[in-house]
């Protein structure tokens, strides 16, 4: 096999060098180098510093609210994406492109600009705000309009990576299963989920991940409210923008954490999904002992 795979290598090897080169100078100037900025210049003045600024209550009340925020918009997303995909891949009906293409439109719309659309609809002045006013709801600067505005900027995750799996295990097994008298949910919980799982894990993954990184949107409907409706970057914000370095990275430390945590449980996953791929092929490859 390593003299299959060094045969199929037809570039020169200082050229394969130079690749590699380019790849771990590019990770290292943009990705090490500011993940261990943060964390010296997070405990730069000790640990005694550094736990007094993450234990400070207004940065505990945006981790708090970030946590909360993805509490809510990750189950959201996760129901939306199976039911987007499984109607996607399973099902074709009026609108289905239509529909494919309103999932990707968090990509393709800033998330300042889909906060300000929540700002125009629920705002004092907005389409539905004097309503909310005369009913004593608030949904601009307050929990509400972040959970919305996390969801919005998040929901693509779930559905964009289990509609390819969906599509690609096709509906042989889900035609068995209803033929054999199973009904929708058994089909959905015995066949679909099992195929879908490990993609459906890594969904969620990313939707979690986006779903506390968010700046732009969640700034735009926060007010900025100290205590009340600050995530986790936008206090890292407003401590840099007091000069608080070393309490802006101490805050910004708590974010690396919970991506490292992130990247270890999305490490698990992809391997499990390897290794679901590697069994699958190998059953289908190895030979039936009861044929001739």
């Amino acid at each position: 096999m390593s003299n299959l795979r060094r045969s199929t290598l037809t570039e020169p090897a200082p050229l394969r060098w130079a690749i590699t080169a380019v790849v771990l100078l590019f990770l290292t100037l943009f990705l090490l180098v500011p993940l261990a900025t943060v964390f010296i210049s997070a405990f730069a003045k000790g640990m005694q510093a550094y736990f007094s600024a993450v234990r400070e209550p207004d940065a505990m009340a945006a981790l708090r609210l970030t946590l909360l925020a993805a509490a809510i918009a990750v189950p959201c997303n996760l129901v939306f994406g199976v039911c987007a995909g499984w109607g996607i891949a399973k099902f074709d009906f009026p609108g289905k492109n239509l529909l494919t293409t309103l999932i990707d439109l968090p990509f393709a719309v800033s998330p300042v600009i889909s906060g300000m659309l929540f700002v125009l609809l629920f705002g004092r002045n907005g389409v539905f705000g004097s309503w909310l006013f005369d009913h004593n709801v608030r949904i601009v600067f307050a929990v509400p309009g972040i959970v919305l505005a996390t969801v919005f900027v998040s929901f693509p995750f779930v559905a964009r990576e289990i509609i390819p799996m969906m599509e690609a295990a096709g509906n042989d097994e889900e035609e068995a299963a209803a033929v054999l008298g199973a009904g929708g949910l058994q089909t959905f919980f015995r066949v679909t989920l099992p195929n879908i799982k490990w993609g459906l894990l890594y969904g969620v993954i990313l939707c979690n991940a986006r779903a506390m990184g968010e700046f732009g949107a969640v700034s735009v409907v926060s007010g900025h409210i100290r205590g009340l409706t600050n995530t986790l970057p936008l206090q890292v914000e407003i401590l840099y923008n007091e000069y608080n370095f070393q309490a802006a990275f101490a805050v910004a430390s708590l974010l690396a954490f919970l991506a490292l945590i992130t990247l270890v449980v999305k490490a698990i996953a992809e391997r499990r999904v390897e290794q679901t791929v590697l069994e699958r092929t190998e059953i289908r490859l190895k030979p039936d002992p009861t044929s001739p």
